[in-house]
């Protein structure tokens, strides 16, 4: 293994989601040897067929000495050990026993109702929200978001109620009070799930271009969008897609339409056509981003589509 003196980066690869006496035997760490601690609630371990892991829990390597055996009852994850950064596990190292408990029910709960797994970073940063969380409700703090919370329940429902779930599950845990806004950074967290690599801050970020693309089209069209139709819903699902390929930079290898059928569909759609001019002048000033004729194109017929087929339902 590389020199640990140095950075550390965990690439996380399995989530234990069952007690110890319900796991099957090819699902454990066998035969753990502690290596050395990086903190309070991480330690480098050995595992079978000398694999090197991060192992996370409440004082998991606490009083040991290197070959010594780890009690597998107090691993609540683990990784795969790498060299990048050692910022991921700083970020956990005093967190109490009763924030690794609490996130460990709030990510099972998260993976049934989503059907997917936290990465290495999304599961760390989780720990150290769900810890600054706690600190807040014991002092009664309140983190409101403004406009922003009426931005995120309206642009990312289902998100938003999974957030919700989450956020009465550390109440019922915790006898504490969170603030409204909780859930809303909750969402956040569950958006950055989707997005392999999108940090919080790029979160709020698409979240803040979304907004102000969808109050162009209103403008543009003097009408209100039905933010709870299922249109509104893939019409946002189109722009996060687009935003998040504008700020990874990341380019169609395909070739580029046809010009004519971007002139038809100017003239087709004029109204349509004109909103995303409005838009590239906006995005060309605020994100200095250029949009390509592709782009054009398929915001002109999604645009099209959520301002005249909004109140329909899938079929």
């Amino acid at each position: 293994m590389a020199n640990y003196t140095g950075e550390l980066w965990v690439i996380f690869i399995y989530t234990v989601i069952y007690e110890p006496a319900t796991r099957k035997h090819g699902d454990r760490l066998v035969d753990m040897k502690f290596i050395k601690n990086f903190n309070n609630n991480a330690a480098l371990v050995t595992g079978e067929f000398g694999v090197e892991w991060v192992v996370v829990g409440n004082g998991v390597g606490f009083g040991k000495k290197v070959g010594d055996q780890i009690d597998e009852s107090k691993v609540t994850h683990r990784f795969v050990a790498a060299d990048k950064t050692e910022a991921l596990l700083d970020s956990i190292a005093n967190v109490s026993s009763e924030t690794l408990a609490l996130t460990k029910e709030v990510v099972h709960l998260v993976e049934a109702r989503q059907e997917t797994t936290f990465n290495d970073y999304g599961y760390l940063a989780l720990i150290d929200h769900i810890d600054f969380a706690l600190q807040r409700a014991h002092k009664g703090i309140d983190m409101a978001g403004g406009t922003s919370d009426w931005e995120v329940r309206k642009l990312f429902p289902q998100q938003y109620q999974v957030a919700k779930e989450m956020v009465q599950l550390m109440e019922d845990r915790t006898n504490l009070t969170f603030g409204n806004s909780e859930a809303v950074y909750l969402t956040y967290h569950l958006l950055n799930m989707e997005t392999d690599n999108t940090d919080l801050q790029d979160t709020m970020r698409i979240t803040k271009i979304i907004r102000a693309i969808v109050d162009i089209v209103q403008y543009q069209f003097g009408m209100q969008l039905d933010q709870d139709s299922f249109n509104v819903d893939r019409f946002v699902t189109h722009l996060r897609r687009f935003i998040i390929r504008h700020m990874k930079q990341i380019t169609d290898e395909t070739d580029e339409l046809d010009h004519g059928l971007l002139a038809l569909m100017q003239a087709k759609y004029a109204d349509a056509y004109a909103t995303v001019e409005k838009i590239e002048t906006y995005l060309d000033k605020t994100e200095n981003w250029q949009l390509t004729s592709d782009d054009k194109l398929y915001l002109t017929l999604h645009i099209w589509r959520v301002t005249h087929r909004q109140n329909q339902t899938p079929s």
